[in-house]
C-alpha cells in the first residue's frame, strides 16, 4: 500500500495512505487534533497523580511525544504502553516535524529515543515517563485492570470496521481499572452502540478542528 508523508492544515506531517484514502492523523491538524482529543479530554481528567495509558495505534508516536512533554510541564508520572502491529519506519519517522512544531527541540532526543526503543521491552525515557512499545495486533491484547487511560487512536470504521467491534471494545474495558477512561476521535452510532453494549457509559463531547463530535467513555463501577 502507497504511503506518502503530507502536511496537515496545522503545519504538522502525518502518514497517509492512498489506497485508503486515510491517515494517521486528522488533514485538518495533526498536532491539534492529539491534544483536543487525548490530552485535554482525556489525561487532564487524571491530574496531580500517577497515570497508566494505554494507546490503541502508536502509529508516529506523536500522541506518546505529547503526552511526554505534559509529564514533564506538569511532573506527572506516567507509565505509557502503546500497541501497533505494524510499525512505521525509520524515513517516515524523521520525515515527522512534531518536534519542531510543538517547540520541543530540546527534547528531539527524546522523540528519537521513542522509536528506537526495542519492542516489548519496557524503557524508562526519563524519571517521570516510561514507554513500553508492544508489537501485536488489537485482539490479541488481553490486559486486565492495568489502566487508568486508554488513547483509542485506531484507523477509522470507515476502512477498519473489525476494530471497532464489540470484541475490541470488551477488551478495551477488562483493561481499564474500574472507573478508568477510554477516549477517541471517533463518533459513530455504532461505535457506540459496541461501547455501551460492553458496559461503558459513553458522552459525546465537541470534536477537534474539522471534527463536529468524539467519544469519551467510561468504566464506572
Amino acid at each position: 500500500m502507497k504511503r506518502e508523508i503530507i502536511k496537515t492544515l496545522d503545519g504538522s506531517t502525518t502518514i497517509h495512505l492512498e489506497e485508503w484514502n486515510e491517515s494517521y492523523h486528522s488533514k485538518h491538524g495533526a498536532i491539534q487534533e492529539a491534544k483536543h482529543v487525548f490530552i485535554k479530554n482525556g489525561l487532564s481528567l487524571f491530574e496531580d497523580k500517577p497515570v497508566s495509558i494505554l494507546e490503541i495505534g502508536f502509529g508516529t508516536g506523536l500522541n506518546a511525544f505529547i503526552t511526554f512533554l505534559e509529564s514533564q510541564q506538569k511532573k506527572q508520572k506516567i507509565d505509557y504502553v502503546g500497541v501497533e502491529a505494524y510499525p512505521v519506519n525509520a524515513e517516515e519517522v524523521l520525515a515527522m516535524n512534531y518536534v519542531e512544531e510543538l517547540n520541543a527541540l530540546e527534547f528531539d532526543n527524546i522523540f528519537e529515543k521513542m522509536h528506537k526503543t526495542e519492542w516489548d521491552i519496557k524503557t524508562e525515557i526519563c524519571d517521570l515517563f516510561s514507554l513500553t512499545k508492544r508489537k501485536q495486533f488489537f485482539d490479541e491484547i488481553n490486559d486486565f485492570e492495568i489502566f487508568d487511560l486508554i488513547y483509542f487512536d485506531a484507523f477509522g470504521y470507515r476502512v477498519q470496521p473489525e476494530l471497532w467491534s464489540t470484541e475490541i471494545f470488551q477488551k478495551m474495558y477488562n483493561s481499564l481499572k474500574p472507573n478508568g477512561v477510554l477516549v477517541t476521535y471517533a463518533a459513530r452510532g455504532v461505535v457506540k452502540r459496541s461501547m455501551i453494549s460492553v458496559g461503558f457509559t459513553v458522552e459525546k463531547l465537541a470534536g477537534p478542528p474539522g471534527k463536529r463530535e468524539m467519544f469519551r467513555a467510561f468504566k464506572k463501577v
